[in-house]
């Protein structure tokens, strides 16, 4: 009898070792999933936000506020903050409506994400503000000068 429960243990070695190191291998796995995550939705922030104020900064050109051609301001915005500018297009009646898409990358160590197809754009429009002062057309009342 002693010398079956002095075998057992020998079978049954490296089973704990096996199994601790299948549970690192898998936590390891989490974190990487979640750092890849949190990147891609950082770069995704980036983006989002360099396109809105490259769009804004572009309407203001458009509308003769800031100097300068309205794209090449929406490329410099975009620079600053930190994505590249894809697509710039001026519309309406006098072009001051601009829309922008940029795109932003990856935090550094990361950057295989963008070699795998994965990327990062914002899209973003804008324009002059409406008119609230001009309001919509009153009706003349009748006898009332014009």
């Amino acid at each position: 009898m002693g010398r079956e429960a002095a075998a057992r243990p020998r079978a049954e070695a490296g089973g704990a070792g096996a199994l601790v190191l299948g549970i690192v291998a898998a936590a390891l796995l989490g974190i990487g999933l979640v750092l890849s995550l949190t990147a891609a939705a950082s770069a995704a922030g980036r983006a989002a936000t360099a396109s809105d104020l490259a769009a804004l900064a572009a309407a203001d050109a458009a509308r003769g506020l800031l100097t300068g051609d309205p794209c090449a301001v929406a490329a410099d915005t975009a620079r600053v903050n930190g994505a590249d500018l894809l697509d710039c297009r001026r519309s309406g009646p006098s072009g001051e409506i601009v829309d922008v898409r940029t795109s932003a990358p990856f935090g550094a160590g990361w950057t295989w994400l963008g070699s795998v197809g994965a990327t990062a754009e914002g899209r973003s429009r804008a324009g002059p503000p409406p008119r609230p002062w001009a309001g919509p057309p009153t009706p003349s009342r009748p006898g009332a000068p014009p």
